[in-house]
């Protein structure tokens, strides 16, 4: 199936391609030398199972995948979705896909946590399962009980935002809300819904880079309306000054694409970015 898809979208001289058609996926390390993982967020790739957006996210140079829940599964396992439900059997063909493609899962989100702390344990133990370095929220409301399993899992609690009027559109509200919290609670940076929400990007991360425990990084044509996203580099948004601030603390997180654009079409674009962030971090080094 990936090679179909991969021919329909790339020429037949990509380097994509060409690397497949010499037996198997890409074989890429998830942390890069500059010390951080690149990942592709899978809802980039919603119109595809989740089987297939491993593959492809792969095929583009990635190391790793953002999963999000109720994505279709694919991979002959018929309408099940990905979600805390998923039983073992399940999981483990996920797991096996994820070993056979060379690519690692870092990352769960968006996740709606409950304020229960029997609901908000299972998302915890499938991230123990999957061996993810973080889950990515929106759910505020539930932060004390975040803070109990992110510090007793040791996995990272990032939270999102999603462009104004969304709760947590201000990076100041974030703040405000891990503020003397545990270390793992911090931002999934969000760049290009800062920039769609008139928010200066690089100003923002230079403000918070303690706290960014994970990115959704986007490049945009404008900061004051909003643009759909465009390969790194090719926008506005000073990313290399942005990733030279938080490294400088320490950074070891996860670089996640999310490219919401040309959803049926858009893997070139995604492999521009990933190709984009190796330069940087071999630049970097």
């Amino acid at each position: 199936m990936i090679r179909r898809v991969l021919h329909k979208l790339f020429p037949a001289a990509s380097a994509v391609s060409s690397l497949l058609s010499k037996g198997g996926p890409v074989i890429v390390p998830t942390i890069t030398e500059a010390g951080f993982s690149i990942a592709v967020q899978c809802w980039s790739l919603k119109e595809f199972t989740l089987f297939e957006a491993i593959e492809m996210a792969a095929a583009a140079g990635a190391g790793g995948v953002e999963l999000y829940p109720g994505q279709r599964l694919g991979g002959g396992h018929g309408d099940l979705v990905f979600n805390e439900d998923l039983s073992d059997a399940k999981l483990q063909a996920l797991i096996d896909h994820l070993e056979n493609n060379h690519i690692a899962a870092v990352n769960l989100g968006v996740v709606d946590f409950p304020a229960d702390e029997t609901k908000a344990r299972k998302l915890f133990d499938l991230a123990k399962k999957l061996n993810l370095y973080g889950l990515t929220t929106e759910s505020a409301s539930a932060i004390d009980i975040l803070e109990k399993l992110s510090a007793e899992y040791d996995i990272k609690v990032c939270f999102h935002n999603h462009p104004k009027p969304t709760a947590l559109w201000h990076p100041d509200t974030v703040s405000k809300l891990v503020e003397g919290r545990h270390k793992n609670l911090g931002f999934c940076a969000d760049i290009g819904h800062w920039a769609s929400s008139g928010v200066d990007p690089l100003e923002v991360v230079k403000k918070i880079t303690p706290r960014i425990r994970s990115f959704h990084l986007k490049d945009r044509s404008s900061i004051s309306e909003w643009t759909h996203d465009r390969p790194l580099g090719t926008g506005i948004i000073d990313l290399p000054a942005m990733l030279d601030a938080v490294r400088r603390h320490g950074f070891a997180g996860n670089v996640t694409i999310e490219y919401e654009h040309n959803w049926q079409t858009n893997l070139p674009e995604i492999a521009q970015c990933v190709g984009y962030l190796r330069a940087y971090a071999q630049l970097r080094t």
